[in-house]
């Protein structure tokens, strides 16, 4: 039996909610729904971003609604137009089978004459930003002194933007008898002021801890000195080659600028803040949920009420200056059960904000290193491996077979594999041997208030990796978890654990070794048999949850590449700002019409004396979308 069954709904909901694969509630929803069915009441919900709040409130106030009055009987409030045009579209999406009910969004950047001439014809359900709204009062077009409900989404995001006067002002066009739903993940000042105004005996319901971090999202930062800001977000691109992520910047200029320099560097990003036309917006948007964007970099208001599913991380480039804010950030991945990484890019005179935050979302941080140039080299190739055990065989290539049989007849079949993987191999290795560290010393703890102590050593530590990741429903604390009970080891002797999508990297200290050998390949996981291997990089450094100083790596850091993010945008300097044009397997020379056909490397940049190149390695295009690297960009 669907469990939403349970919680009241009609059959018209429960059709719908069918349709759209829903099978469990989520906890707000299992709190919220029954008791906004069960009489009108005011109330207030705290729960994080990606719990599943606007079915929370559209499921009851869907069934509220008498599809017979068309006038306006209800009003949702929400921070932000990509918001209000989801949560309208959601709403739409549950009375797909409820005849009558008509819901219009009202935002802007869209003409306020359409918006009024749809409501004119009948809306029972306006969902608006606040500035809109309030611009369609004064003028007159619209009326909601009669509504029955009001539902503040998102509603410390709205005070955060600045909003706080015209919610007031909207408010008291309202009448007193109506209900108010508030759904907030924070309950900063002015959200309480607000239920106090305009709430009469809310109830509250509460999901979590109040003002607490969602548990399906991992932290961690990175130590950088501010000038290689840019280049660790590149390594940690390339050290995930299945990123897909918001990437986050304080101003709308670096927004742009970052956004530039990474489709420059050859990665398929685009930008999204205030300063884009809603059709510019809509494009972005459109672009990023087919995933043909792996990285959206935006401005906290930009982004604000981004539902997307499957983002992999948030990228903190920038601490946001309210320490609130990151909640709101992390929540933008981790959603709906799944798991996810927050990662902070932070500066020595930064590091204090980290504890800060930690109090807050009551959950710890895991420092952790930039990767070195051997160990990101490592993570792409066997990726570009698995990459290539999934793919599907197009059975149109054995008609090439008997030519390119002849042309590869006379190598065996482990110098076909290395000379396959040294198409990679060859151009990261030959990169990142002259590029220079750029990870820095971790300061003392003491430093940042903490009271363990941090110890530098760089001896002995052993890597492994192991065939299972994230697609095994792993993250770097579930495995390290797994590891130590299967292991049977204390929980400190196991660290820099780092998860990828089809494998990982551990580290135990050398006296493990046999034990992890032994006993992990011996394991099965549902069915597959664990293997587990000695990587041939030295991990070294000791940089655990639980221990966040410990051993350093001994290893070389080294450079980075900028791998070119391939079936996403790509765009010269002047495009970039609309996130570039399309790419494929072809690309045209601006000045011809016909495709040029590019396989493995080409590189438009100057030769060292070597007969090299100095820029970094672009992803051959043999194998993956996200395994190959960049092409040149326009002349």
């Amino acid at each position: 039996m669907n469990k939403f069954e349970q919680l009241g709904l009609n059959e018209s909901l429960l059709k719908a909610i069918l349709d759209l694969g829903f099978e469990n509630p989520s906890e707000v929803q299992e709190k919220a729904i029954p008791l906004l069915l069960e009489k009108d009441t005011d109330m207030v919900a705290l729960a994080q971003t990606g719990t599943g709040k606007t079915a929370a409130f559209g499921f009851p106030l869907i069934q509220k609604i008498d599809a017979d009055n068309r006038n306006t009987q209800a009003l949702v409030l929400s921070p932000t137009r990509e918001l209000c045009l989801q949560i309208t579209n959601e709403l739409k999406n549950y009375s797909k089978y409820e005849k009558g009910i008509n819901v219009v969004a009202v935002y802007g950047g869209a003409s306020i004459t359409e918006q009024a001439r749809e409501i004119k014809r009948g809306a029972q359900i306006i969902v608006a930003t606040p500035g809109r709204m309030q611009d369609m009062i004064n003028r007159g077009l619209v009326n909601i002194k009669n509504i029955d409900y009001c539902v503040l989404d998102e509603a410390d995001e709205m005070l955060n933007m600045g909003f706080y006067d015209d919610i007031v002002s909207i408010l008291s066009d309202t009448p007193d008898e109506k209900s108010t739903w508030l759904f907030s993940a924070t309950m900063p000042q002015e959200v309480a002021r607000i239920a106090k105004q305009f709430m009469s005996e809310p109830l509250e319901i509460t999901v979590g801890t109040k003002n607490s971090g969602s548990s399906t999202v991992s932290h961690e930062f990175y130590l950088v000195n501010a000038r290689d800001r840019y280049e660790a977000l590149k390594r940690l691109a390339d050290a995930n080659p299945d990123i897909f992520s918001v990437v986050f910047c304080r101003t709308k200029r670096d927004t742009q600028a970052i956004a530039e320099k990474l489709i420059e560097d050859g990665y398929s990003a685009a930008a999204l803040h205030g300063d884009l036309s809603q059709a510019q917006r809509d494009g972005v948007m459109k672009s990023f949920r087919g995933r043909q964007i792996q990285m959206l970099v935006a401005t906290d208001v930009a982004a604000r009420g981004i539902d997307v599913d499957n983002v992999t991380h948030v990228v903190n480039y920038q601490l946001p200056d309210e320490i609130e804010t990151y909640n709101h950030r992390s929540g933008r991945t981790g959603r709906a059960g799944k798991l996810g990484t927050s990662i902070v890019i932070v500066t020595k005179s930064e590091l204090r904000k980290i504890s800060s935050i930690e109090r807050i979302i009551k959950q710890k941080f895991e420092e952790k290193t930039i990767p070195s140039g051997i160990e990101i080299c490592e993570i792409q190739l066997l990726h570009l491996a698995n990459k290539i055990k999934d793919t599907e065989v197009d059975h149109e290539i054995d008609n090439y077979l008997p030519a390119i049989n002849n042309v590869l007849e006379d190598l065996s079949k482990e110098e076909l594999i290395k000379k396959m993987v040294s198409v990679e191999f060859n151009r990261f290795i030959a990169y990142y041997k002259k590029n220079r560290d750029i990870s820095t010393q971790s300061s003392d703890r003491r430093e940042r208030g903490d009271s363990e102590p941090r110890e530098f050593n760089n001896n002995g530590a052993v890597r492994y990796f192991v065939n299972i990741g994230s697609r095994d429903n792993f993250d770097w604390m579930s495995l390290k978890d797994y590891l130590k009970e299967t292991l049977d080891l204390g929980r400190d002797d196991i660290f820099k654990v780092d998860v990828k999508e089809g494998f990982s990297f551990f580290n135990t200290d050398p006296q493990h070794t046999d034990k992890v050998m032994d006993v992990l390949n011996n394991v099965q996981l549902e069915g597959r048999r664990i293997n587990v291997e000695i990587s041939k990089n030295d991990g070294g450094g000791r940089r655990d949850h639980n221990n966040r100083g410990g051993r350093r790596d001994s290893g070389r850091r080294e450079g980075n590449f900028a791998p070119r993010r391939e079936g996403g945008f790509r765009s010269d300097r002047n495009s970039s700002r609309d996130g570039g044009s399309r790419e494929g397997g072809f690309r045209s020379d601006r000045n011809s019409s016909a495709p040029r056909r590019e396989g493995g490397f080409r590189s438009s940049a100057p030769r060292n004396e070597n007969g090299g190149s100095d820029r970094a390695p672009r992803r051959s295009e043999s194998f993956g979308d996200s395994s190959r690297p960049r092409r040149p960009r326009r002349d």
